[in-house]
């Protein structure tokens, strides 16, 4: 099949990412979400299956530094809301382009045109990629949405809805994460490529009757799907949601363990063998999120969130209300994972 990605320059103010695009002038179709069987309601339990990590696994540790990770976080939230389509999301983008391109790692732009019902005219937006070893076919991804809510629509105050508001963990968090994570993974042993991918307009919402949500990961999934023998062999990948918070757990988000079972149950055995004791082996919350679209188009995703952060879509979702560790017991799941694929 003829790839229908071409490569455009895009961004104005002088961004300068090129652009992988497709049918950028038109609406992208809409995915499903998958189904759930049975009762939506998590259940907890005891143990989780064991999976097929060797015994005497010892991947190489992830130097991750907690600390520099909350100053990029500090950076981030320091341009104010990052809204899609905004200057505040431009200025983001210009910022990780930047620090990306400094790694020596390939940035990429993949600009499309959608628009949402309250809005009422089509809107340019636009997912990052950055990829790590762009050559090898094997990989996996990391990824994270990296718009803010233009919304505080949890803040019992209704008049406060539309004050600015950072979105520090929820957006931010990710970001972060990702932006320190990048610097360690040409000293991990890598059999595969990596991309980190910057989801956009995964929560513009004004209108919840009228708007959709996770806009960027379904055009970045229905995109990789028309590639058909072209496309990267993704052999998994990992959405990061509210990661930063003070205690945070990560229970088995549902969606993940019925959509991406194998994965899943992957990922929280190395957590386990890790000492990592924020990934708790019981059921958590069902989470329609960004690697929904990814599940959709053949692609195992699995969402670690921390979906009870208390701070989740109001003005207190700063900094301030955010911590390291969570970061570094992710870091050291997702370095050990990345490690095991061959």
């Amino acid at each position: 099949m003829r790839p229908l990605m071409a490569i455009a320059l895009v961004l104005a103010a002088g961004l300068g990412i090129y652009a992988l695009t497709a049918n950028r002038d038109r609406e992208p179709e809409r995915l499903p979400f998958p189904p759930l069987s049975g009762s939506e309601e998590s259940s907890p339990f005891d143990e989780l299956p064991s999976a097929p990590i060797a015994q005497d696994f010892a991947p190489k540790p992830v130097d991750f530094d907690g600390r520099q990770a909350m100053r990029y976080l500090g950076d981030v939230c320091a341009i104010g809301p990052r809204i899609t389509g905004s200057d505040g999301m431009k200025k983001q983008q210009e910022m990780l382009k930047k620090h990306f391109e400094n790694l020596k790692l390939q940035v990429k732009a993949q600009t499309f045109t959608a628009k949402q019902g309250s809005v009422g005219k089509p809107m340019e937006m636009t997912n990052l990629i950055v990829s790590f070893q762009p050559d090898k076919k094997k990989r996996a991804i990391l990824c994270s949405h990296y718009d803010t809510r233009p919304l505080a629509d949890q803040e019992p105050d209704r008049r406060k809805w539309k004050e600015p508001f950072l979105s520090a963990n929820d957006g931010g968090s990710g970001v972060a994460f990702l932006m320190e994570f990048a610097q360690h993974l040409p000293k991990l042993d890598l059999e595969v490529g990596v991309d980190l991918v910057f989801f956009d307009a995964e929560e513009f919402i004004f209108d919840r009757d009228l708007d959709r949500y996770f806009l960027g990961s379904q055009h970045f999934a229905l995109a990789w799907r028309k590639l058909g023998k072209e496309r990267p062999d993704y052999m998994g990948a990992v959405l990061l949601d509210m990661i930063a918070g003070k205690r945070p757990r990560f229970p088995v988000e549902q969606h993940s363990f019925r959509g991406a079972k194998a994965l899943t149950l992957n990922l929280w055995n190395i957590a386990k063998q890790q000492g990592c004791d924020m990934f708790v082996q019981e059921h958590g919350d069902t989470v329609l999120d960004d690697h929904l679209a990814l599940i959709n188009v053949g692609i195992p995703a699995v969402d670690v969130i921390d979906f009870r952060y208390p701070h989740w879509h109001r003005l207190s979702d700063t900094p301030e209300n955010c911590a390291p560790d969570g970061m570094i017991q992710v870091s050291k799941v997702l370095g050990a994972w990345l490690q095991t694929l061959r």
